[in-house]
């Protein structure tokens, strides 16, 4: 079964009801490829206004959501107030909220099973930051983030789950990781996948890549054999993100 090339915008904390409308309508008035599934994930404060005004072939996630139903949870957004707003993603994991907001393994896992046991698709990120990847422990790191994600949601079912590979030293910084050096850890994590989880996870699960993608770099990446598309930040808030979703044409 092939993968479904799939391409998600991070619009980060970053955008006005007035730039929000008209990347609403690039995209809207855009000639996207229709074999690529596209997910954009506005901040909470816009999520209502996008998903009312945007094409309906492209689906609206949240950066976050809460790992229960609702309650005294200041500040916190859940699935069914996602639902509610037919909103049917959410981004769990980010390296920004692990490292700057202090989200561990355990609690991301705990977030990706509470939504994708009640309905909500996940783009769940993981990556290593430049230490790591200088002293060569790359997929040690990876692999244990995915250690404590299986450990929360197990073996059966991981359709709802799109994995995002992120070097936290390639995000916003200009620097991207070679096309090899992507294909790399992308490889180890099917490989993973296929050894903890079963054949079917492997063959089925999209791995994206996150880290400074562009215009300029996604098509050599998209070629690469386990790279299934991008989480793509600071240029999904431009119009060169129309380029990067028709990467795969």
């Amino acid at each position: 079964m092939a993968r479904k090339f799939f391409v998600g915008g991070n619009w980060k904390m970053n955008g006005t009801v007035s730039s929000v409308k008209e990347l609403v309508k690039t995209l809207n008035d855009a000639k996207l490829d229709s074999n690529a599934e596209v997910v954009v994930a506005p901040p909470s404060l816009h999520l209502l206004l996008v998903r009312e005004q945007l094409r309906k072939d492209i689906a609206v996630a949240s950066q976050n959501v809460y790992d229960k139903p609702n309650g005294a949870f200041t500040g916190e957004i859940s699935v069914s107030q996602l639902q509610d707003s037919n909103i049917s993603w959410t981004i769990l994991g980010h390296s920004e909220r692990r490292t700057i907001l202090g989200e561990t393994d355990e609690v991301v896992a705990s977030k990706t099973k509470y939504a994708t046991d009640n309905g909500i698709s996940v783009i769940w990120c993981c990556g290593e930051s430049l230490e790591v990847r200088e002293a060569g422990d790359t997929v040690s790191v990876v692999t244990k983030q995915l250690d404590a994600l299986k450990a929360k949601i197990g073996t059966d079912d991981w359709s709802k789950i799109v994995i995002a590979y992120e070097p936290i030293w390639a995000i916003g910084t200009g620097k991207v990781a070679t096309t090899e050096q992507a294909q790399e850890v992308h490889a180890a994590i099917r490989k993973w996948l296929k050894e903890s989880v079963s054949q079917k996870a492997a063959d089925e699960t999209r791995i994206l890549y996150g880290g400074s993608v562009s215009e300029k770099n996604c098509k050599d990446l998209s070629k690469q054999t386990d790279i299934d598309g991008f989480l793509v930040g600071g240029a999904s808030l431009k119009p060169a993100f129309v380029d990067i979703i028709n990467a795969n044409q």
